[in-house]
Order: C-alpha cells, then structure tokens, then sequence
C-alpha cells in the first residue's frame, strides 16, 4: 500500500534543479522524484554488494593475486 513521505527544508535551489530534471523529461515533480526514489531503492548498498561479492569469490574458490591481474594487464599491452 503507497505511503505518503514529506522532506521538509530542501533548499529552493535543490527544489528548482529536481523541477528542471523533471521538465527535462516531461514529468511531474512527484513522478519525477517517484521514479528516482525507486532506481534509489533498486540498488543494493555497497556494503550488501561486498558482502555478494566476496560470497561469490569465496564460493569459486580461485583467487587472482594482484600480480596476476597486473602481469595480465602488462602483456596486452606489450
């Protein structure tokens, strides 16, 4: 069920530039911000994307020492 969510002293300068992005794209302040709310909400932190990242490293069971990568990076180039 939508809620209803109210930010009290954003600066009037903040207000007009998040109006212009929303003219930028035809919408709404409301449907503007709406929409940036949810791609917000989307991302995962970057503490929760550490934690999958290094699950899945751990899960692999190979590592790539920096050396390696560099070595690597190094030959391509060569």
């Amino acid at each position: 069920m939508p809620v209803d969510i109210t930010v009290y002293d954003i600066p009037e300068s903040i207000r007009d530039r998040l109006a212009e992005n929303a003219a930028d794209r035809s919408q709404s302040l409301e449907e503007y911000l709406r929409a940036e709310l949810e791609r917000l909400a989307a991302k995962p932190s970057v503490e929760s994307w550490l934690a999958e990242t290094r699950s899945r490293v751990e899960a692999a069971g190979n590592r790539v020492s920096a050396s390696e990568i560099l070595d690597a990076r190094d030959a391509d180039r060569r």
